[in-house]
């Protein structure tokens, strides 16, 4: 039996804490109880939980002053915050402050023993990932790459596999989302059972219910015969929902009731079936302006937010670019019966140059044609199609205004500075999104006369988020200096 985690519970009804208590009392936890947020802080220090079970309103005052001191803490708990029906835009305040989940009241024994599974799941990734930090992999489940990044990935897959929680995985088209799924998978304790995708942008809206969760027979024009949905195929197995950002609203309730109770019903049945899966999904937008912008709804993206996955685009991988190059050389060259064997320093060198838009996919494209449209032992720079006006990293931003114009990808000197000025117009007229929000935030601050809690307010943001990103920007500036 592994040691019991400590939890902190912060609950001013006496009968409220007793029921909670009660739920948990075959559960693997040390818990203290304090009903106010004065005993909370009081006892923070000296108990020092792994986990915390945070009521909002307190008799005096408010846990999100409490959740604040606890993120500020070097080896902060995980805190799942408990507050009231109608007071979901706290909740999500909260978690973006740093809480890891959200219970509203009431709520079951089995909602709670998940909520804090999930919270311990965190907790325990958090610690595997420190443990692996010094090992080193050029390969690691199909994924090729020795770059940090890459060891970021390797390491995370490895702590997030053998748990249940819900893996979050974002990327650009072509980083290798699908892999990560399946590596997430194939390391799990699921690996026996199956892992269903389901792309949630390649189906049409009135079919993905079905697809979900299936349907009975005359459920709808065309349904001459029941069929069994992804969610019950992947049962005791895995279920990934790829680009799931594209989903339907209205499906997204669906999808959400079916992550908290675990059942569902087949489109055209009464019939409530309940399964044991596990969720990972992936997408290639920001999931979080999705969410503003309401494509996308905050409660589902906090329930499937549990443990985040970021796949770095190649352009930030460095030499892996070489690595994933050679690889492909081998199997493409061995495939047509060729004799390449290498790259030239010239065709190298132009490949870590080239900011790689399409990511692994368009590398793979690129040695793929090569290959199969020349011949000799070499690849040169001149049989690699690309097109340097998407993307050579420093041919059109470090050429000065008014300077020769940089080689095409051939070698020859060719007269294409209108062109390429015109993108690097392109490039500078379009603001990064860092930039416009390091703008907006300081000028908010300035307006209200360095009041970050008031300018906070305005911008409707948490001011611990402000704190946060001010200093990053103060530690960059002195990094840089």
């Amino acid at each position: 039996m592994t040691d019991a985690l400590k939890l902190m519970m912060v609950e001013d009804s006496p009968s409220l804490a007793a029921i909670y208590n009660a739920y948990l009392k075959d559960e693997n936890y040390q818990t203290v109880t304090v009903d106010s947020l004065g005993r909370a802080h009081a006892t923070l220090d000296a108990f020092v939980p792994d986990l915390v079970l945070l009521d909002i309103e307190l008799p005096d005052g408010s846990g999100i002053d409490f959740l604040e001191h606890a993120m500020a803490l070097d080896k902060p708990p995980k805190v799942v915050v408990m507050t009231a029906h109608g007071t979901s835009d706290m909740a999500v305040n909260a978690i973006q402050m740093g809480a890891s989940d959200f219970l509203t009241k009431p709520f079951d024994a089995a909602r709670l023993k998940v909520t804090l599974g999930n919270a311990a799941a965190q907790l325990d990734l958090g610690k595997r990932i420190e443990e692996l930090s010094n090992k080193q992999r050029s390969n690691y489940a199909g994924f090729i790459g020795a770059s940090n990044p890459m060891q970021t990935v390797y390491q995370t897959i490895d702590s997030l596999a053998p748990s249940d929680a819900t893996g979050f995985i974002v990327g650009e088209s072509g980083t290798g989302k699908e892999l990560a799924a399946e590596a997430i998978h194939a390391h799990s304790n699921r690996a026996g059972k199956e892992l269903v995708a389901i792309n949630c942008g390649a189906i049409p809206g009135e079919l993905m219910e079905s697809e979900l969760f299936g349907h009975v027979k005359g459920a709808f024009t065309g349904a001459s015969s029941a069929r069994e949905g992804a969610a019950s195929v992947a049962n005791g197995g895995t279920l990934f929902l790829d680009e799931i950002c594209e989903m339907d609203l209205d499906l997204q309730k669906k999808l959400l009731r079916f992550i908290q109770t675990g059942t569902f019903r087949k489109v055209g049945s009464n019939t409530l079936e309940t399964v044991d899966v596990r969720f990972v999904c992936a997408t290639n937008r920001d999931p979080l302006v999705e969410v503003r912008e309401g494509r996308f709804r905050e409660d589902l993206f906090y329930r499937l937010h549990v443990v985040p996955l970021r796949l770095p685009p190649l352009r930030e991988r460095d030499r892996d670019i070489l690595l994933i190059a050679r690889h492909f050389l081998e199997v493409y060259a061995t495939q047509a019966s060729k004799d390449f064997k290498r790259f030239s320093s010239a065709a190298e060198e132009q490949m870590l140059r080239y900011a790689w838009p399409g990511n692994v996919r368009q590398l793979q494209n690129v040695i793929q044609q090569a290959v199969v449209l020349n011949q000799g032992e070499q690849i040169e720079i001149d049989m690699l199609a690309l097109n340097v006006h998407q993307g050579l990293i420093d041919s059109l931003e470090a050429t000065p205004s008014g300077s020769s114009t940089p080689k095409s990808a051939g070698g020859d000197t060719g007269n294409h500075s209108d062109t390429e000025q015109g993108e690097l117009a392109k490039r500078r007229a379009i603001e990064p999104l860092w930039m416009v929000e390091k703008r907006a935030i300081e000028a908010a601050v300035a307006a209200c006369d360095g009041n970050i809690n008031r300018a906070a307010g305005l911008l409707e943001v948490a001011p611990s988020t402000l704190y946060r990103k001010r200093q990053a920007w103060i530690d960059d500036n002195n990094h840089e200096g």
